[in-house]
């Protein structure tokens, strides 16, 4: 498994949950050379890929959409790879991989002016074998449920990376409902429905 600090765990998990597998806009405490070094590292690990558009759309630091401008003016995007989604124990879906070249990539201008639409239905997807969402899963299943220490413990993932698993990658991109309640002597306690 890719070691990973928080941020990058952020960053690679927002994207992931994105339909069009867009890093940006990045944290927004993450800027200037913060931000260059934490891009820069998850480039040369291939975890992410920079994305050429046709938009001539100029880089906006307020905006935080368009990563910079190739030499002809030319949006560059950043897209999580298939390799980043591993990292963060996603399986891709086949074919639904980070776009690698500017006819895939999606419209800068687009993306910012498009009104919000509604979420469509959770696609229906299975986690592989072996990986921490499946170790999370079951865990989850377990007569009993787990606390969110129990899991961090388990996995090794931060708190705030569970809380983002249970709504990105088990409701979201899994269409599985996490439920809750509170147990004497334990505290919060959540749980999946078993199959």
């Amino acid at each position: 498994m890719t070691k990973l600090s928080d941020t990058q765990l952020v960053i690679l998990s927002a994207a992931a949950q994105r339909e069009d597998r867009n890093v940006l806009p990045l944290p927004g405490s993450l800027r200037g050379g913060a931000a260059a070094k934490v891009v820069g590292a998850l480039l040369s690990r291939k975890l992410i890929v920079e994305t050429t558009t046709d938009s001539q759309t100029k880089a906006d630091a307020a905006l935080n959409r368009i990563w910079r401008n190739n030499e002809d003016g030319n949006a560059i995007l950043l897209h999580i790879t298939n390799a980043g989604l591993a990292a963060i124990g996603v399986e891709p879906e086949s074919g639904d991989s980070a776009p690698t070249g500017a006819d895939e990539a999606p419209n800068a201008e687009a993306s910012q002016d498009a009104p919000a639409e509604a979420d469509p239905a959770p696609k229906a997807r299975t986690p592989r074998m072996g990986t921490k969402q499946a170790k999370l899963i079951e865990m989850l299943r377990a007569g009993g449920g787990a606390t969110i220490d129990e899991i961090v413990a388990e996995t090794g993932w931060q708190p705030h990376t569970v809380r983002g698993a249970f709504a990105g990658a088990l409701k979201k991109k899994l269409g599985l409902e996490v439920t809750s309640e509170k147990v004497e002597g334990r505290g919060r306690v959540y749980s999946l429905p078993s199959d």
